[in-house]
């Protein structure tokens, strides 16, 4: 054994042995080295598309306006996947389109999308390629804003005023020609279904040419408040009270009236135009005495509704002898008389009592806005009433005060014997023969003053 490990060629090939060991060993590693860094001799290549890339414009802001560029672009990259993989993840590169010349013409241009800050060992594609723009001289005008709505969606019966806008102007800007073709400008005010309150609220504001399209512009303040008033029309009626039914026997109604006299009624304006009084049916066929009731009123269906829904009604009565009023007339048995007394003496027929009619039911008519006229004033005064309308409530039988009408009825004020001052004067009442009348109040106030002197 000694003999072989002494020998030349054990020790010569020991010595290639580990020489071809550390050859391979040192391969290996350098190789590894290089892959890790990307320095194969033969590495992978591979593309990757990158979608939705934002485009960034270069120009004069403060001057320009530019439109027409698309907002993204996709890039499809080729190269070493390691690379890729990395651009896709980092999105460290940029689209750009270069319009910072400022010798650049207005108008309609073709520009092409470069890509910067790209490892330069990956090759780029840009999808689009290029783009066609529009560049504009930047203008600034000031425009006033109109409020709209939709008036379909208010409740039944509701209106709205004219709504009213502030700021009432806004500046917008945008590119020369979108600015000429500025036509209207909206707020638009975004309501629900059915309203019936008045609105405060912001509604944005846009911009739009005669045929309504929205345009690209700027525009400051973007929102402005809007303000829209809601109200429903109303008219103050009279309250008519009507008897129903047959009074009681021994008992007649003499007069029945209604507290409060009028009730305000809400609806849109072609129904209230055809309501001049709300009726009330009073039902007499119970009643034994003097009452006083508390009766629903009822809304008319055109109607959407009452300031009040109850009025109190005061019945007034009388006691009436029934077998009086029936008892007929007792006629006297008389003696005969002979032919000769017959003869000589003339009988007087006396007409047999006619039968009473039951006496008519008092009902009460009430009317509205009658004019106060002041009589008797002097030369060199001057009266000024505090009213110069009251309400006259009429009581009478039913066919009486069908026929009346304002017109049958004077109020007037005596201010003959008046000095200076404010007065309380009483009212000079004129009405039809057979009704009787109730004022709210029988005296008006009454202020006269002397005329300035004519130089």
């Amino acid at each position: 054994m000694d003999k072989f490990t002494n020998s030349a060629w054990f020790m010569r090939i020991v010595a290639f042995a580990l020489a071809a060991l550390l050859f391979i060993s040192i391969n290996f590693e350098m190789e590894s080295d290089k892959k890790s860094l990307g320095l194969s001799t033969a590495p992978e290549i591979s593309t990757e598309t990158i979608e939705n890339v934002p485009v960034e414009v270069y120009y004069d802001r403060e001057n320009l306006v530019v439109s027409g560029v698309p907002e993204t672009v996709d890039v499809t990259l080729k190269g070493a996947k390691s690379l890729l993989i990395n651009a896709k993840n980092q999105r460290d590169f940029k689209v750009y389109v270069d319009l910072s010349d400022p010798a650049i013409s207005m108008g309609d241009r073709t520009v092409t999308f470069k890509i910067s800050d790209l490892n330069e060992k990956l090759v780029a594609t840009i999808d689009p390629e290029y783009a066609e723009v529009n560049v504009q001289e930047r203008v600034t005008k000031e425009f006033s804003v109109e409020a709209e709505y939709n008036s379909s969606l208010l409740e039944e019966g509701y209106t709205a005023g004219q709504p009213t806008v502030s700021p009432k102007t806004v500046k917008i800007t945008g590119a020369k020609d979108a600015i000429e073709q500025i036509s209207y400008v909206k707020a638009n005010l975004e309501i629900s279904k059915g309203l019936n309150e008045t609105v405060n609220s912001k509604a944005t504001v846009k911009a739009l040419d005669r045929d309504l399209n929205k345009l690209d512009v700027t525009i400051e303040p973007s929102s402005v408040a809007v303000s829209l008033k809601v109200s429903i029309p109303s008219k103050t009626v009279s309250i008519a009270p009507k008897q129903t039914g047959k009074a009681k026997d021994g008992i007649r109604i003499t007069s029945i009236s209604v507290d409060p006299k009028e009730v305000t009624l809400f609806g849109s304006e072609t129904s209230l135009e055809k309501i001049d009084e709300i009726n009330l049916p009073v039902n007499i066929s119970k009643i034994d005495g003097d009452t006083e009731l508390e009766l629903d009123l009822n809304k008319p269906d055109s109607v959407q509704k009452m300031s009040l829904g109850k009025a109190q009604v005061k019945i007034r009565t009388e006691k009436v002898d029934v077998d009086e009023e029936n008892a007929e007339p007792v006629v006297e048995e008389e003696e005969p008389e002979t032919e000769q007394k017959q003869e000589e003496q003339v009988v007087e027929e006396k007409p047999e009592p006619e039968e009473e009619d039951e006496p008519a039911a008092i009902e009460s008519k009430t009317f509205n806005n009658i004019q106060i006229v002041p009589v008797g004033i002097q030369d060199d005064q001057d009266a000024e009433l505090e009213s110069d309308v009251t309400s006259i409530t009429l009581l009478g039988e039913a066919d009486d005060l069908k026929k009346i009408t304002k017109d049958d009825i004077n109020l007037t004020v005596d201010v003959s014997n008046l000095d200076e001052g404010t007065h309380d004067v009483d009212l000079a009442v004129t009405v039809p023969e057979g009704v009787e009348w109730e004022l709210d109040s029988k005296t008006v106030s009454v202020t006269i003053t002397q005329k300035d002197e004519e130089t």
